[in-house]
C-alpha cells in the first residue's frame, strides 16, 4: 500500500512529537521519582524511550518509513531512496514536531511552555559520542533494512536504550530531537550554545555509516 505524501508527513509529524514528548516527559517524571538518585532517573528515561521507539515504528514504519530524525532521513537521501524536496519536507516536520513534543511534555507535567535549557554538554568526549551513537542507529537501520526488516523497530529502540548508557552523551544520535531539547531547562536538555557541534557529530556520523554500510552491503556477485 503506497500513501499520499501528506500523510507521510503526517506520520512523520505524529511521531516525532511522540517521540520528543517521551523522551522530555518521561525525563521530568524520572527526575522527579528519583529522590535525587542521577542513575534511576535515567534509567527510566531510558526504558521509556526505547520503549516508545519501538512502538512509533511500528505503527508508522509502512506510512513515512518511521525517521523521525533528520540524520536518517539524510541517510536515505544519499541512499537516493527519497528525493531531496521530500527529504527536506521531512527535516522541517521533524524540527517543528520534536518542538511540538517537547512543549506537550511540559504541558502535561505544568512546566513553561517554552524553556531556554541551561543544561551544558559539550567536549570532545560527548561530540565524539554523538558520531559514534547516529553512526551506530544507522548502522543498524541500514544493516535491519537489508536483512531483517522486520526486526527494525526491536533493533533500534534496543540501540537507543544501550545508547544511553554506552555513551558519554547518552545517545541523542539525532538533530532534531537536539534542537528541541535546547528549549527544555528539565532533565534531558541542552544549551542552545551546545548544540551545533552535537548536530555536526550527528550528520557527520551518519554520513560516515551511509558510506561504510555502502560498501559493506554491497552484493558482489
Amino acid at each position: 500500500m503506497t500513501f499520499s505524501f501528506s500523510r507521510r508527513l503526517a506520520a512523520e509529524f505524529i511521531g516525532t512529537a511522540f517521540l520528543l514528548a517521551t523522551v522530555v516527559g518521561s525525563g521530568i517524571m524520572g527526575e522527579s521519582l528519583a529522590g535525587g538518585n542521577t542513575a534511576i532517573a535515567l534509567l527510566g528515561n531510558t526504558i521509556a524511550t526505547g520503549a516508545i521507539l519501538v512502538v512509533l515504528i511500528l505503527v508508522f514504519g509502512s506510512i513515512s518509513g518511521a525517521h523521525f530524525n533528520p540524520a536518517v532521513t539524510l541517510a536515505f537521501l544519499l541512499r537516493r531512496e527519497i528525493k531531496p524536496g521530500a527529504a527536506l519536507a521531512y527535516v522541517a516536520v521533524q524540527i517543528v514536531a520534536a518542538i511540538c513534543g517537547a512543549m506537550a511534555a511540559h504541558i502535561m507535567f505544568a512546566e513553561p511552555v517554552l524553556m531556554i535549557s541551561t543544561h551544558a554538554r559539550t567536549g570532545v568526549g560527548q561530540w565524539f559520542a554523538e558520531f559514534v551513537a547516529t553512526f551506530g542507529l544507522v548502522a543498524t537501520i541500514l544493516g535491519c533494512v537489508r536483512f531483517r526488516p522486520d526486526a527494525v523497530p526491536y533493533a533500534v529502540g534496543l540501540f537507543i536504550t544501550a545508547g544511553y548508557w554506552f555513551t558519554a552523551s547518552t545517545s541523542f544520535a539525532n538533530p532534531a530531537v537536539t534542537i528541541a531539547r535546547t528549549l527544555t531547562d528539565t532533565f534531558s536538555g541542552i544549551a542552545p550554545g551546545d548544540a551545533p557541534a552535537f548536530i555536526a557529530a550527528q550528520l557527520i556520523g551518519a554520513v560516515a555509516a551511509t558510506v561504510i554500510f555502502a560498501w559493506l552491503l554491497r552484493d558482489e556477485a
